[in-house]
């Protein structure tokens, strides 16, 4: 079983009518159901207004993949949440940071760029495969499309991908980067930009393989409880 924790600022289904009315109960139990469709994904759920914004040591030594949607309340993370986030990547945790988490403070802390973009509310976006023998693009065709998203353009301030696996285009002309790996420590990290709040972007069935896929591949094969600098004796001489 790969253990998933899905954290969500929840701040606008529960101030906005019209974004309610597309995630009644929150963007994050709505990645929670169609993962716990997945027989070997065990799922949890996390928001910011939680003590410890539900992400405490505990629940982060039994999580495999944190999933990490926010934002407008960035700064409401409180900065030892986020560095002890970005510890439990270092040391093995997957980390799928969606939409506007490119801001968040672990991603950033992560990243170690400002991790800036060009933004358009309400836009068609064309995701097009670019690495179609990698498993997060695991029986995505050749591009999908989404009707209304917001539009993330270049340039996007982040470090080269170790891979990027979806590029957005969208019908202002902007490109964008949207599918980007990479690992850091022990962990590895996936971006993927669809999934503005005001959208139906995560009732989307390619978005929601996209996900599953990234959970899959960002599961750790190993996890350490912590990083030391050992100083061990010579090895035996054989010669």
């Amino acid at each position: 079983m790969i253990n998933v924790t899905v954290w969500n600022e929840f701040y606008h289904e529960r101030t906005e009518d019209a974004i309610k009315e597309i995630y009644p109960r929150g963007i994050h139990e709505c990645i929670a159901d169609f993962l716990r469709e997945e027989p070997d994904l065990n799922v949890r759920t996390a928001y910011l207004d939680m003590p410890e914004c539900g992400l405490t040591e505990e629940v982060l030594n039994d999580t495999d993949v944190l999933l990490w949607w926010g934002h407008c309340r960035h700064d409401s993370v409180p900065d030892e949440i986020a560095e002890r986030v970005r510890d439990h990547v270092n040391r093995g945790m997957g980390f799928i940071p969606l939409h506007s988490a490119h801001i968040s403070k672990p991603f950033r802390l992560l990243m170690g760029t400002p991790c800036t973009l060009r933004w358009r509310d309400g836009d068609f976006e064309r995701v097009w495969n670019v690495a179609p023998n990698h498993p997060i693009t695991k029986g995505i065709g050749e591009y999908f499309e989404l009707a209304v998203e917001e539009m993330y353009g270049e340039y996007f301030a982040i470090p080269q991908p170790d891979e990027t696996v979806f590029m957005g285009w969208f019908s202002g002309g902007e490109l964008f980067r949207s599918g980007c790996c990479w690992t850091r420590g022990l962990g590895r990290i996936f971006y993927f930009q669809p999934g503005h709040e005001a959208n139906p972007t995560y009732h989307d069935k390619t978005v929601q393989s996209v996900i599953k896929n990234a959970v899959r591949w960002a599961s750790p094969n190993i996890k350490l409880d912590r990083f030391d600098c050992p100083n061990p004796q010579p090895m035996k001489n054989h010669i």
